[in-house]
């Protein structure tokens, strides 16, 4: 005999329905309220209207009495409708769940009570979620859910977790929250780990998240709320275990939720029962499911929090950036430290790429230049003073200024005295290239000390220090600068030393900034360090900003003269190649000049007069005269 059981909210629907043709003489109506009047003995097949605590009651007399169970859900039901892929369409839904199932589902429970689409232990935002959710929102009603997610962040800590899985391993770590899920439905939890949920392969899923920064829990949020992107590998902030049987143990009491209504406690253990209930699902729902049954557990949390010292500071509340760990901490110093103290090797391997840098620089050869920027370990004590900084730790900020300073001046002493006894003092390209410093060479630097503390504190990318050594170009400025004093020529001097400061202010500031984001200090420590040096940052950008307006003027000025052609008397002329350099005492402007013959002095007077007022400004002009055929 067929029965059909419906809850007493379902009347009028079931009264609507009465009427389908699909409907077999042989049905059995009967409310919940007498449920206790059926005799499971005679009962074929079981159908189902209600509400999901009603539906999970006639699924545990389903299973246990091995009844084939359809279930007709209203359309208010739409998780119900995405997780077992049902019909939407009222007729179609009462004809599948008139046809007996051939294959059975697993079904999980959570201390002895039956979950059907989710169980949640904590705070696990968005996973415990679904993705109906966001179905029809526009793209800033997705932002706005993102935001109002975001705001949550400051309600999640971390509790510690004990996990004993089927073969009573033991895992440990910490996390905000969990959920356990058994089939593939549309919540993020199992849009995540989708490749491993099957609905008959008698194991379960528990996702863990688990975030150690705001920063990266907020990544997670954007791809799954506003680029509505399913990541292709597991986010850093999510791990997941699967088996037959979880127990979840945390160390503090929590809230856990089943099907989004029913509350317990933990500790609580989650178990399949495989293949025993023959339910009415669709097609789509076999499809989902992966095809590849595997009855290995699969483990997925190294990249979890697992010690004590992480347990401790994200039980508090988790922080703006990433927390680096102890090993992580002391590997790092260990490193910084022996790089901030003065050595021989440091002065030898230093004195030589000065020496090379400045024959590059008199040869004007871009190729010496760089071989002196990779020979040349300045990089080393910058950053360790960034850190000493960040730390507000004395001694790394002694050692690694005294290390500078000392280096700096035997950088410009070895390059003054090669100036000083080389018959030349031509200014090559090379050298005026580092005279003119602007705001664009402090972003440079302020992009160099990010990749360099980057880089630092990966010791699988540490080889990238020396292409960071390149972009930065520590040496040849100060060369330039050494030279400068050679030639008795302070504007040199002052131009190019200006740029070595510039780079050191900008390693400084942002190597300090990334170790804070990549957790090596909290802010409140931090704070004084990266204060202080906003201020030099902003100091040199002040002369800096002032030499960019120079700049863009110079290209202004380019523009204008370039290819500009008059008349100053009996000839035509043109000006090409326009080149400007800015001395200690004036401006110069120099050129090309083709003519249409030779300049008379008088013309030469005009063409200068013309030149200047074009421009508007005071300076020598010096020109190279090309004569047209």
């Amino acid at each position: 005999m067929i029965y059909y059981i419906y809850s007493e909210d379902s009347q009028t629907f079931i009264e609507e329905n009465k009427t389908l043709e699909i409907w077999s003489s042989r049905i059995n109506y009967l409310p919940f309220s007498k449920l206790n009047e059926l005799d499971v003995t005679r009962v074929s097949h079981l159908l189902v209207t209600g509400c999901l605590e009603e539906i999970k009651l006639l699924i545990g007399v389903a299973s246990q009495n091995s009844i084939p169970l359809g279930i007709i859900p209203t359309s208010e039901q739409k998780e119900l409708i995405s997780t077992f892929e049902l019909p939407n369409k009222t007729e179609d839904a009462i004809a599948l769940a008139l046809t007996p199932s051939q294959k059975k589902i697993d079904v999980l429970y959570c201390n002895e009570t039956i979950v059907l689409q989710e169980v949640v232990v904590g705070d696990a935002p968005p996973l415990d979620q679904f993705d109906t959710a966001l179905k029809g929102k526009t793209f800033f009603d997705r932002v706005k859910l993102f935001w109002h997610t975001v705001k949550k962040v400051k309600d999640l800590k971390h509790t510690q977790m004990k996990i004993t899985d089927a073969k009573e391993n033991e895992i440990k770590f910490s996390a905000v929250g969990v959920v356990g899920v058994e089939y593939n439905n549309t919540t993020f939890a199992a849009k995540l780990i989708s490749s491993q949920l099957s609905a008959n392969d008698g194991k379960l899923s528990i996702v863990i998240l688990s975030p150690i920064s705001i920063m990266q829990y907020i990544g997670y949020l954007f791809k799954s709320f506003v680029s509505r992107l399913t990541p292709e590998n597991l986010p850093k902030s999510v791990g997941y275990i699967r088996s037959s049987r979880i127990i979840i143990e945390p160390n503090a009491p929590m809230e856990v939720l089943i099907d989004s209504s029913q509350k317990q406690q933990t500790p609580v253990e989650l178990e399949v029962k495989k293949e025993v209930l023959a339910l009415g699902i669709g097609e789509k729902f076999w499809e989902k499911q992966n095809k590849e049954k595997s009855t290995k557990d699969s483990i997925k949390i190294d990249h979890l929090p697992s010690d004590e010292e992480s347990a401790s500071y994200l039980g508090n509340a988790i922080p703006l950036f990433s927390h680096a760990s102890q090993e992580q901490y002391a590997a790092l110093f260990t490193n910084l430290r022996e790089e901030s103290r003065l050595s021989s090797t440091f002065m030898i391997l230093l004195i030589l790429a000065t020496m090379i840098a400045t024959f590059g620089l008199f040869i004007n050869s871009a190729s010496v230049i760089i071989g002196a920027m990779l020979l040349a370990p300045l990089m080393q004590p910058i950053v360790s003073l960034s850190m000493g900084v960040l730390r507000q730790d004395s001694d790394l900020q002694i050692n690694g200024a005294k290390t500078i300073f000392v280096g700096v001046f035997a950088v410009l002493f070895t390059a003054a005295i090669i100036a000083f006894f080389t018959p030349i003092d031509r200014l090559t390209t090379e050298m005026a290239g580092r005279l003119s410093p602007t705001i664009l060479d402090l972003f440079v630097a302020i992009v160099s000390g990010v990749a360099a503390a980057y880089a630092k504190s990966n010791e699988k990318i540490l080889s990238s220090l020396a292409g960071v050594a390149i972009a930065v170009a520590l040496v040849p400025p100060i060369a330039v600068a050494g030279i400068g004093l050679g030639w008795v020529d302070l504007h040199m001097f002052s131009m190019a030393f200006l740029l070595f400061i510039t780079n050191l202010v900008g390693i400084v500031l942002a190597a300090a900034f990334t170790f804070v984001v990549l957790g090596f200090s909290p802010l409140h420590i931090a704070r004084k360090g990266i204060l202080t040096w906003m201020g030099i940052v902003a100091v040199v950008a002040i002369p800096l900003f002032s030499a960019f307006l120079k700049m863009e003027e110079d290209i202004n000025i380019q523009k204008t003269l370039s290819n500009l052609a008059f008349n100053v008397g009996e000839h035509e002329v043109k000006l090409t190649h326009i080149e400007l350099f800015h001395r200690s005492k004036t401006d110069e402007i120099r050129c090309e000049v083709i003519s249409t013959g030779i300049l008379q002095t008088e013309e030469k007077r005009r063409l200068k007069e013309a030149i200047l007022k074009s421009i508007d400004k005071k300076a020598e002009v010096i020109v190279t005269f090309r004569y047209r055929l």
